[in-house]
């Protein structure tokens, strides 16, 4: 039997954080390494622990959850799956941009949630695609981004990485790439992991937000 994925849960709301600490636990494949009440805390047991997974709260005291998702993921400590009420604030645009693997409705179904889990772990970040898709659109259609990136990375990717990069964009699963773009699952996954290393992005959301920002 594999290894249970392990999961450190971020969130400043106690009452919060033990409803999602209960529903973690109820599953045989998923152990819960530890909990913060801060980013700040967040950060520190995510090195200490190394957990696989960080379920992280945007909007917490002392350091916000886009900052620790960004110190999260720059060290390499896990992949983080943010956890938002779905305000569409910058709070969760900085977050993708930080490189969280994918985000959570915080009234999500215990069963979601578990399997919102085991995919992040599973390397297939993009979470819930229909919210996706929305959210992607909506930080998209925003007057005051950052700078749109230098088409010219576009060049580093073979004709196949740029229709994979395409439909990452529209916040499709690799069952669908696979369906639109008439190629095994298996071989979806390859190229994503490709094309991340070429373009140095950590995550698919950063992806189809790269995606969105160069209007491919």
């Amino acid at each position: 039997m594999s290894r249970p994925i392990r999961v450190l849960v971020a969130e400043d709301q106690s009452a919060v954080r033990a409803g999602l600490v209960l529903i973690l636990r109820s599953a045989p494949d998923i152990e819960v390494a530890g909990e913060a009440a801060d980013g700040e805390q967040a950060v520190a047991l995510a090195r200490e622990l190394r957990p696989d997974l960080v379920l992280m709260d945007v909007q917490m005291p002392r350091l916000d959850g886009v900052s620790a998702t960004r110190q999260v993921v720059a060290e390499g400590l896990a992949d983080v799956l943010v956890l938002t009420t779905f305000d569409l604030d910058e709070y969760v645009f900085g977050a993708l941009r930080a490189g969280a693997s994918g985000f959570l409705l915080k009234n999500t179904e215990a069963r979601q949630l578990l399997e919102a889990v085991r995919t992040v772990a599973r390397g297939e970040g993009l979470i819930s695609p229909a919210v996706t898709r929305r959210l992607i659109a909506e930080f998209a259609a925003k007057p005051t981004r950052e700078p749109t990136a230098d088409p010219a990375v576009l060049d580093r990717l073979t004709r196949r990485e740029r229709e994979v990069l395409s439909c990452l964009g529209e916040g499709m699963s690799n069952a669908d790439i696979a369906d639109r773009l008439d190629m095994a699952e298996a071989t979806v996954k390859t190229h994503v992991s490709r094309l991340l290393g070429k373009l140095e992005l950590r995550s698919r959301v950063q992806a189809a937000v790269l995606a969105q920002e160069l209007g491919i």
